[in-house]
């Protein structure tokens, strides 16, 4: 008999991954990186707009501010253009933000970039939160119809969770926990395409170690990068420094 663990790595190898971007910096003050997402080919399955980072604790990070950015919007239009999925952020502050703020700021991320979906940055994991996360996505999904929906909560949430979005990101945070990090067992009833993990501080010569973890968890969606946090700098709001050698690893239809 396989085990669960072994279905999910098995699952996990038959599909390509893809490339999620968490979040650069503005775009005045990263074009290049914003630029670069408009490279043919590239493997993105989505990016997210209005967000420096996605944080896991800290104060309310990113929002779609108070009117229309032009330059978010630059950034915004060429990646919808090629198919590429672009998602709101929203800070649901593990729970405490209200309700009708996170519609406010939904409602002007689609009316100022037509978003196709949103991320729910700061998502709470236990079971105490789900039925205000239920609320919110259900009252997302009725903004927009088919709207793609990213769960961040940065771990493994109880499994309630799988069956309010399109995906969740349950590791965000430094290579030093990646590393020796596990998927509890529910994980294997769902597909790589439902998980998504976005690891930062991860050396050049560990990217193969990071892409076998990645597959072993059952991760269809990553984002690496040897960017970190130290001295409190957001690791997220530029390329790596190797994103060219992740892309030629993972790119269309490369898997293990």
């Amino acid at each position: 008999m396989i085990s669960p663990g072994h279905r999910r790595a098995l699952g996990a190898r038959k599909a390509p991954l893809r490339l999620a971007v968490p979040g650069f910096a503005h775009p005045l003050v990263a074009p290049a990186e914003w630029g670069g997402l408009q490279r043919p080919g590239l493997p993105l399955d989505w990016v997210v707009l209005g967000s420096s980072s996605l944080r896991e604790s800290g104060g309310r990070a990113g929002g779609p501010g108070f009117r229309q950015d032009p330059y978010w919007l630059s950034a915004a239009v060429p990646l919808r253009t090629s198919g590429v999925r672009v998602l709101g952020h929203l800070d649901v502050g593990f729970g405490e933000r209200s309700f009708g703020e996170l519609l406010s700021d939904a409602q002007r991320f689609l009316n100022w970039y037509r978003v196709d979906g949103f991320a729910l940055g700061r998502c709470p994991c236990d079971a105490a939160g789900l039925g205000e996360i239920r609320r919110v996505a259900g009252a997302l999904r009725t903004l927009l119809d088919g709207a793609h929906i990213v769960l961040v909560h940065g771990r493994h949430p109880c499994s309630g969770y799988a069956a309010l979005a399109d995906q969740l990101v349950t590791y965000a945070g430094p290579w030093s926990g990646y590393r020796w990090s596990q998927a509890p067992e529910w994980t294997a009833e769902h597909p790589p395409e439902r998980f998504c993990h976005l690891v930062h501080g991860v050396p050049r010569d560990r990217l193969d170690e990071a892409l076998r973890i990645a597959r072993w968890q059952g991760a269809g969606t990553i984002y690496f990068t040897d960017r970190t946090d130290h001295d409190d700098v957001d690791p997220w709001e530029s390329l790596p420094g190797y994103w060219d050698e992740i892309v030629s690893r993972i790119g269309p239809g490369v898997s293990e």
